[in-house]
């Protein structure tokens, strides 16, 4: 029997990765969360600052969580009360990137049957992202505020390499900044210092093979489009 394929292995933790938007209510055991978080750690860092700090939330914990982060999305002066703390999409958006983002959005829409004037139904749909997609289990992310932009280069590694990890395992993910917004909940929920803020959330469970929303594959760029070879 010939040994398996380590690239293959690889490869195929990597492309099968997607932001999944419905998960199973089946458990996730921690030693399982433990295992994934250990084997992220190995992320490089620049001179290993390892600048990541990791919240489980699960069961209780996990609903309470939800459920004033919810209220506040559904505050009608929410966007008043609430403001992200960084920039996390650009502030003037351009092609191709703008063209990226609308397609996207309107191809999750269409396979939700969502339409461009049922605002409604769209903000039902945002919502879903303040309950972890139903995942049973949600994770947030903060950096000391001290870490400069490299650090969160190697957050970035540190976030795929965890959503790798889970897929590695049969598990699936959705890195989320959509909480950004709401970081004043979030300090109080989780004691955080005032050192540290907010990078993202994720979700992490099973994917419902069912939900019409795990039906959105995303396309990416030909390497010819956005890589010049030099010799």
């Amino acid at each position: 029997m010939s040994p398996p394929d380590d690239a293959a292995i690889v490869d195929r933790a990597i492309t099968t990765r997607r932001s999944v938007r419905a998960f199973l209510d089946t458990p996730v055991p921690r030693e399982t969360i433990e295992a994934i978080l250990a084997v992220s750690s190995r992320a490089p860092s620049g001179t290993n600052t390892q600048p990541w700090k990791v919240y489980v939330l699960s069961g209780e914990a996990k609903a309470r969580f939800c459920a004033d982060v919810l209220a506040a999305y559904d505050d009608p002066e929410r966007d008043a009360k609430y403001r992200e703390e960084y920039p996390y999409y650009p502030r003037e958006w351009v092609d191709p990137y703008l063209s990226r983002r609308r397609k996207l959005g309107w191809d999750l829409y269409s396979l939700l049957d969502i339409r461009r004037e049922d605002k409604a139904r769209m903000h039902e749909q945002h919502a879903r992202n303040f309950r972890f997609f139903d995942a049973p289990v949600g994770l947030i992310f903060t950096i000391d505020r001290i870490m400069e932009q490299g650090s969160w280069l190697d957050y970035g590694m540190f976030l795929q390499s965890i959503m790798v990890a889970a897929r590695a395992r049969g598990l699936d993910t959705c890195p989320q900044a959509a909480f950004t917004q709401f970081h004043t909940i979030i300090k109080q929920h989780l004691r955080l210092t005032e050192e540290e803020m907010v990078v993202c959330g994720m979700s992490l469970g099973y994917a419902d093979p069912d939900a019409t929303a795990n039906q959105l594959t995303t396309e990416r760029e030909p390497v010819s489009q956005f890589v010049r070879f030099l010799s």
